[in-house]
This record gives structure tokens, sequence and C-alpha cells, in this order.
């Protein structure tokens, strides 16, 4: 399915709406912060937050600006506008559904807090919006057209095993925190309030890794079995977990822990390892999927035939030639006269 040149505008008019918002919201922070800088070391978590107004966004906020840039231009040209909107609108709903309940109570000015709660309620209706666009807009693909395909055979069992480690990662970290964190702390970590304080605008902390985690499962699913959908919740999931690595290693190289290493303990060693290798694998899956996909074909047995049990040995397609060309021969007395054909044969009956 393709999507008709109504809804592609649509989807790219909405894309571009929430890319402004997530602008609107990144220089505001930029200016309190006085300069990009303090709002990276913000992001990086190696800021002191005793000097300097704490951004409302993270690098979250990045991640979408950069995702709804690229669904814009391939609602516009890419055969696999549908999938990308849907994915986009997904997404957008999920990680900005948060804050429905936490800019309320967030401790902020009220006038920025209103603000925050009318780019919340905008970003949910224009993520539910290209659900709709990508779900309703779609049409069947002319013949002859490019049609949408997922990652290729190699990339989609790479992209499989690299997305599936770090969703491993990730949830065993999930999974370990509750260990070192101080009581009280859950479920704060996954629905926010107090004493957990959030980004006006983002999700809480626990929240967005487990959306992260999610994302990376069912991209790593389809892009094993070639769906169409992989390539875009792939490339999102990819960008996150790029921007996580690169977070984490900006904190390794502030604080020098490298140079520390063998001195750490198995945990801190654990979590720069784990820092590294989202540093590599975000930028890996990037550049496989965003690879053009192909449409997969069913692999060729060694006689020709399709490589399944129900075709036995170079047993030949239906309809097609055996092996070098033999075709099988007929019942007696079934299929067509030998002259080709059926009615009337190709000359007279003899007269007695």
């Amino acid at each position: 399915m393709t999507l008709t040149r109504g809804a592609r505008i649509t989807g790219a008019v909405l894309c571009a709406v929430l890319a402004l918002m997530a602008v609107a919201w990144i220089v505001r922070d930029i200016r309190a912060a006085d300069g990009p800088l303090p709002v990276w070391e913000y992001w990086s978590g190696t800021a002191s937050l005793r000097e300097m107004v704490r951004p409302t966004t993270t690098s979250t906020s990045l991640v979408l600006l950069l995702a709804y840039a690229a669904a814009a231009v391939a609602a516009l040209r890419s055969a696999s506008a549908a999938s990308v909107l849907i994915v986009t609108g997904v997404v957008t709903f999920a990680l900005r559904l948060p804050g429905v309940w936490t800019v309320a109570d967030a401790p902020a000015p009220e006038e920025l807090r209103d603000r925050a709660l009318l780019t919340t309620y905008a970003a949910l209706v224009a993520g539910l919006a290209l659900i709709v666009v990508g779900t309703a807009g779609r049409r069947p693909v002319p013949q002859g057209d490019e049609r949408p395909a997922g990652p290729v055979r190699g990339a989609g069992v790479a992209v499989f095993l690299l997305l599936g480690l770090q969703a491993v990662i990730f949830t065993a970290w999930e999974i370990r925190q509750p260990f070192v964190f101080p009581s009280g702390f859950y479920p704060e970590w996954f629905i926010g309030g107090a004493p957990l304080s959030t980004p006006l605008i983002e999700g809480p902390p626990g929240w967005v890794t487990v959306a992260i985690i999610l994302m990376s499962l069912v991209a790593a699913l389809g892009a094993v079995g070639g769906a169409a959908l992989a390539r875009p919740l792939g490339l999102i999931a990819g960008g996150f977990i790029l921007a996580s690595g690169a977070l984490g290693v900006a904190r390794i190289i502030h604080f020098e822990l490298y140079e520390r290493f063998t001195d750490l303990d198995i945990e801190g060693q654990l979590t720069l390892v784990s820092q590294i290798c989202s540093l590599l694998i975000g930028p890996v899956v990037i550049v496989l999927l965003a690879r053009k996909g192909v449409a997969r074909t069913p692999a060729a047995g060694p006689w020709g035939g399709p490589d399944s049990w129900g075709g036995g040995w170079g047993a030949p397609v239906p309809g097609q030639p055996g092996p070098q060309g033999y075709q099988p021969p007929q019942a007696p007395g079934f299929g067509p006269p030998p002259g080709g054909g059926f009615g009337p044969p190709s000359s007279p009956p003899p007269r007695w």
C-alpha cells in the first residue's frame, strides 16, 4: 500500500508542526541557559544544577526533532510513507502522553506550565492525526511504482541481533535500579511526580526507557521478518540508542572515568561498557536501516524450485518449467490435447 497525494502533504505538515514545537522548546532552553553548551551539559548529566536554570527538554526532544524532519521528507517522497507516518505518530503519542498528568504539578511558573500543557495536547493530537492519515490515506500501489519494502535479509538479521542486545542491556539496568535507588523512588520513576524532578515537557526516565525497549524489540522482530515498519521504527530506536551512548560517553570523558576503569567496581565497569555499546550499536543500526529495502523473494532450491519441504527435492513450481525445461508427463486422458489448447482439432477429421 502507498499514500495518496493529499495524505502525504497532510502528514508532512503534521511532522513539520511537531518539529517546530520541538525547536521552540529547545531554543527556549538555549536562551534561558545563555548558550547551547549548558543545555548539553544538563542533558549529559555533567552540569552543576545549582548554577543554572534547569531546561525543560532532554535529548528526547532532539531525537524526536530529527525524526520529524526525516518523516516529513519521507511522507512526500518515500514508498513507505504510510509506515513512517504511523510509526511517528505512535512514538509521539507514547512519549508525550505522561505530560498530561506530570505538567500540572511541575515546579515551574504557571505561564510556562500552561505553554507546556498546550504543547503536550497539541503533540498528542498531532500524533493521533498521523496515525489516522497513515492508515486512512493508503491505496494500492500502481503497477510499476516502487513498493514499500523492509530491510534486506542480511541487514534484518544484523538489526535483530543488535536491537535485541540493546533491549536486553536496557532491561537489565531497569531491573537493577530498584536495588540501588533510594526507597520510595518507585513508581515515580515510571509515572513521574515527587521526589523525581522531570524536565517540563518530557516523560519520566523510566517511562522513556520502557518505550525505547519496546521500540527496539518490535523493530528487531520486524527487521528479521522484512516488515516495512521495521525501518522507520528501528531508525527512531537507533537514534535514541545513539543519543544514550553519546551522553554516557560524554559523562565518561567529563569525569575521566576511563582513567580509573580498573579501580571501579564491577557495576561501574559494566556501566561504562554498556554506554560504549550503545554508542556503537546506535549508528550501526541507523546505517543498516537507512539502506534502501528490497522486496524479499522465496529462496530457490537446488534445482530451481522453492527450497521448502512441500516442494520436495527439485519439484517444479506449478505453471513453470521443471529442471532444465523438463515438463512432467500428463496422466492419460487429462489435460490439453497434444496439438495444444482446447477446442476443435487443428485439421478436419478424415472422411470415411
